[in-house]
């Protein structure tokens, strides 16, 4: 299992979190999604290593914009 936290721009609402979630938990291999609001962090469980770039643009089909990924 491996775990990844983006940062995220943009999100201000519960609606952000709801499709930011949906959008990510989309993505191949995805099998949890933790959006933390208040610090724009998307916490990204997978079997293996996410495809990041598809991680990323789930994130920018969501409406919003993966700033970078934290340790």
């Amino acid at each position: 299992m491996t775990t990844t936290t983006y940062a995220v721009k943009g999100m201000t609402c519960g609606h952000c979190v709801q499709a930011v979630s949906t959008e990510v938990g989309r993505v191949p291999g995805v099998t949890g999604v933790e959006v933390d609001l208040a610090s724009g962090a998307v916490t990204v469980t997978s079997d293996g290593p996410a495809d990041e770039q598809a991680v990323r643009a789930a994130v920018d089909e969501a409406g919003y914009e993966v700033v970078g990924t934290r340790a």
